[in-house]
């Protein structure tokens, strides 16, 4: 397994859950990577026609499952406000915003509410992830660099590592930008591209924002010790003192929009280079003409983690197709 971000750390968790032995291999520390800059607001579409529609109105659920699996777990199940167009999806309204966010200065006459939408902390996830696979019997391999695939005859047979070779009947590719690479080594094209965005973190009184809250303007969430997380685009940001302008900006939004919010300061910002895959929609599955290696790609891999880990690895196991991933195989870029 190559890459110990969140879903590759949900694969490990769950095929060690078969009993299936695992090397987690990451040039860092599980979530170290774009799981680290993650807003991780995870919701379900109240309706969709995307090949991973079926994908996703499991994201939820299985969040459920794990929370049950895992004690540590910690999911915020605080539900979530939109307005002025942040989501042409149609949802629940509601005309009650002052009751969810009293501390808003200019609360909209309605949003879109979705009660049952959550958040946490994707980095004390993944280490609960991982820490649970290992206690499975896995094998991590931090601080460890995946240079290429070995590869014969169309089998992939294991990954070139900086620590040297590690052997493997199926090799995973959950490294997200990383696999691109991994893959033309092969000769196989994954049309995946970076896609950044900035996560700015703020030092506010804590108790100011309930929900999550977005509009074109500002997304927030708060932590119960006052932290506020706000992702921002991108705006080609090549340095800390762009980054750190950037940051202002948010917290000076935050603050127009907040009553008690004036004397919040900045504590952060980081770039995340999330993997997009250029239809935007998940690739998950074996590479056409390949054999030992399987991909997990994905956009909103936040949200599609503990779906994911468990549909692909009973894909692992048992070789049987999940017909929720159906719209999500790299066969469709042939």
């Amino acid at each position: 397994m190559v890459g110990a971000g969140i879903v590759g750390a949900s694969l490990a968790y769950h095929l060690t859950g078969h009993g299936l032995p695992v090397t987690l291999i990451d040039a860092g520390l599980p979530g170290s990577g774009a799981t680290r800059a993650s807003f991780a607001w995870i919701g379900r579409p109240v309706s969709s026609d995307l090949p991973s529609a079926p994908l996703r109105y499991l994201a939820l659920d299985e969040y459920r499952r794990l929370e049950a699996e895992l004690p540590g777990l910690a999911i915020r199940w605080s539900g979530s406000l939109s307005w002025d167009g942040f989501d042409d999806t149609p949802g629940p309204r509601t005309d009650d915003v002052e009751a969810l966010e009293p501390h808003l200065l200019e609360p909209p006459a309605v949003a879109t509410h979705r009660p049952e939408d959550a958040a946490f902390d994707p980095v004390a996830t993944t280490d609960l992830l991982a820490a649970a696979a290992r206690d499975r019997g896995a094998r991590l391999m931090t601080g460890t660099l995946a240079t290429a695939l070995e590869h014969r005859a169309g089998m992939v047979t294991g990954v070139r590592t900086t620590a040297g070779v590690v052997p493997a009947a199926t090799v995973v590719l959950a490294a997200g930008t990383g696999n691109v690479a991994l893959c033309a080594g092969i000769g196989v094209t994954l049309p995946v591209e970076p896609s950044p965005a900035v996560l700015v973190r703020l030092r506010a009184a804590p108790g100011l924002v309930r929900t999550i809250v977005a509009t074109p303007s500002l997304e927030v969430r708060q932590l119960d010790d006052g932290t506020v997380l706000a992702p921002t685009v991108y705006r080609g940001e090549t340095d800390q003192a762009a980054l750190l302008a950037t940051a202002r900006r948010v917290r000076d939004r935050f603050a127009a929009s907040f009553t008690g919010a004036g004397g919040t300061e900045v504590i952060s910002a980081e770039i995340g280079w999330r993997p997009m895959p250029t239809d935007g929609e998940p690739v998950i599955g074996p590479p056409v003409g390949t054999q030992g290696l399987y991909v997990a790609v994905m956009h909103s891999a936040i949200t599609l983690a503990a779906a994911v880990g468990r549909l692909a690895a009973a894909e692992i196991l048992t070789a049987r197709p999940a017909r929720e991933l159906a719209g999500c195989r790299p066969a469709r870029f042939r």
